[in-house]
């Protein structure tokens, strides 16, 4: 007797059609999403018309007002999202911090050195510079938080992390400066102390005030930070591309240079992300902390760069040094974009 689960019995209609489409091929549009970052497209999209249409006068104002307002809420939305033992276990985690100090004023500025070796026919002396420029900045703040909130890491080590990284890039970026560029107009540079209190540090801690009342309102609506989150990327990669069209900053750059300039911050991008992930491997730290390192010790501050450029050279020798701040500011949203969704599960 053939019973229902032996090879021979007959296959009905309905088994026959589910067979076929466990067999049929994926969509073409889901297999393309499976392999194309959807974030990454949107900041390549900006960048395009970044360049292709820069924002200028009144409306390049209006730009940076709206994005310096939607700074403002996010770390307002992470800081009353945030419960307040996490923001005080990420301060206490001694590990993650001075990981995080070491490879952004230790490890990076020795990778940038490296770079002076590149002969002048790879790379020239001026865009050399602007490497070592690059190498001594203090990481980003926006950017850290925000990837580091899309991959699930540690928001709270994140935020404190980075945010002490800028407040001593404000010393030690003039002094690593003129240590190793002969820089000798360098000081402290208040605007981006400023910055950082106002747009970070002050939204953030009345977010943390009002925790108690919004934080599980807003932790069982995690859609609405992950939307900010891309929304202020977005506005910084447009702005930042605008800002070096209008300034002419690319004029004197040709293409082949700019080509190489570009694999230079690609290799010093893989070289931070692999060394900061295996170190906090190596460190002992949790996922979380691993993510918040990986994330912060491998920026740069496009925000502290250009303005700090501007103090510490020549007009004529800022726009130069400043032309490899920006192109990995770029290289660094579109990688991490990709890493941070990978890590998050997201797709």
């Amino acid at each position: 007797m053939v019973t229902p689960e032996s090879p021979e019995s007959p296959e009905s209609p309905e088994s026959a059609a589910g067979a076929a489409g466990a067999r049929a091929p994926r969509p073409v549009l889901a297999r393309v999403k499976a392999w194309v970052d959807p974030l990454v497209v949107m900041i390549l999209a900006v960048l395009a018309v970044g360049l292709l249409w820069p924002a200028t006068g009144a409306f390049a104002d209006l730009l940076e007002t709206v994005r310096t307002v939607a700074i403002v809420v996010l770390f307002g939305l992470y800081g009353a999202r945030m419960p307040t033992q996490e923001v005080v276990r990420g301060l206490r985690n001694w590990r993650l911090q001075g990981s995080m100090l070491a490879a952004t004023f230790v490890v990076f500025p020795v990778l940038g050195l490296a770079a002076q070796l590149l002969p002048d026919s790879v790379l020239a002396p001026e865009l050399r510079s602007g490497v070592l420029y690059l190498s001594l900045l203090p990481s980003t703040v926006q950017a850290s938080v925000v990837f580091t909130s899309v991959a699930r890491g540690d928001v709270a080590g994140a935020i404190t992390g980075a945010t002490i990284s800028n407040v001593a890039g404000v010393v030690l970026t003039p002094a690593l400066v003129a240590l190793t560029l002969g820089a000798t107009s360098g000081g402290l540079h208040g605007d981006a102390v400023r910055s950082v209190l106002l747009q970070v540090l002050l939204p953030f801690v009345v977010g943390q005030v009002l925790e108690r009342w919004t934080g599980a309102w807003l932790r069982a609506r995690r859609r609405l930070t992950q939307v900010t989150d891309r929304v202020v990327i977005l506005l910084v990669a447009y702005t930042s591309v605008s800002q070096a069209q209008t300034s002419g900053a690319w004029d004197h750059v040709t293409l082949a240079a700019l080509v190489v300039l570009a694999a230079v911050c690609a290799v010093l991008l893989a070289v931070m992300l692999t060394l900061t992930w295996w170190a906090g491997g190596r460190l002992g730290l949790d996922r979380g902390a691993r993510i918040a390192l990986l994330m912060c010790g491998s920026k740069k501050s496009l925000a502290t760069g250009l303005p700090m450029a501007a103090v510490l050279f020549s007009p004529v020798v800022a726009a130069t040094v400043a032309l490899p701040v920006i192109v990995f500011h770029q290289i660094q949203l579109a990688t991490c974009a990709v890493v941070a969704r990978r890590l998050g599960g997201v797709r």
